[in-house]
């Protein structure tokens, strides 16, 4: 087994690669993922095209003295256009289970996202399968205010959980975590709707989508009104296409 020192190492070793202003870590796998969010304690920022093009010097400064990873298959062509040959693609909505699967038993965890409906679903979903889980508190995504986004960072503060998850789409989850992060060092992750298609209250794309990487133009086909957000994987692909990345 490597030592601490060692693997603290193998995760400085890795440089971020800049996209377009957004740094990206190129892990090769999910493990090395998984490994470099428990050592270092930072929030881990699902990086697509759209997250890049719609990027502020707000959201690119959180993601950038975070851990970006390549979580649509945008990120990952632009990596390989930049010399990082065998990065996969990391599906946020995947990652999130991935690290329950490896620290059920042994770190606490704060859930917070959607309605509240979706979100004892879920919680009540993870303790079926993962009974000596420490869901140490959860709570609906809506957040009327100033007062209640305050009071659910207090509670992270004071319950001191080892993972948070949050599901409330980019850049709010970003922005919380932040605040978040600030006052207590976790693993942070945000989730989008992940908590969604988890309870199955959401269909995530069918196999073939997924595996000819077409799981954003099926999510247009069952939502039309989703093609706004169509538009800056359009432009990214146009940046792709002329290496101008």
């Amino acid at each position: 087994m490597e030592s601490n020192n060692s693997l603290q190492n193998s995760f400085e070793d890795i440089t971020p690669v800049e996209v377009c202003g957004v740094n990206i870590y190129p892990f090769k796998s999910v493990d090395d993922l998984i490994d470099a969010a428990d050592r270092r304690k930072r929030i881990l920022v699902a990086i697509n095209a759209e997250k890049i093009v719609n990027s502020t010097p707000t959201t690119r400064g959180i993601i950038n003295s975070n851990i970006g990873y390549s979580d649509g298959v945008g990120a990952v062509k632009a990596l390989k256009q930049k010399g990082c040959g065998d990065v996969p693609k990391i599906p946020g909505c995947e990652l999130w289970l991935n690290i329950i699967n490896r620290f059920h038993d042994s770190h606490s965890f704060y859930l917070l996202g959607s309605k509240q409906e979706v979100i004892e679903q879920t919680v009540n979903k993870l303790r079926t399968e993962f009974p000596d889980l420490n869901i140490v508190g959860y709570r609906n995504g809506y957040l009327k205010d100033d007062a209640d986004r305050q009071a659910v960072i207090d509670e992270v503060v004071s319950l001191r959980p080892d993972v948070v998850f949050v599901a409330m789409g980019s850049p709010r989850q970003e922005l919380l975590m932040s605040d978040m992060q600030a006052r207590h060092q976790a693993i942070y992750q945000g989730l989008g709707g992940s908590f969604d298609v988890y309870s199955g209250n959401v269909e995530r794309a069918p196999q073939w989508w997924l595996d000819h990487n077409l799981e954003f133009l099926h999510r247009f086909v069952k939502n039309p009104k989703r093609f706004k957000r169509l538009i800056p994987i359009g432009k990214f692909a146009l940046r792709l296409l002329f290496h101008r990345i």
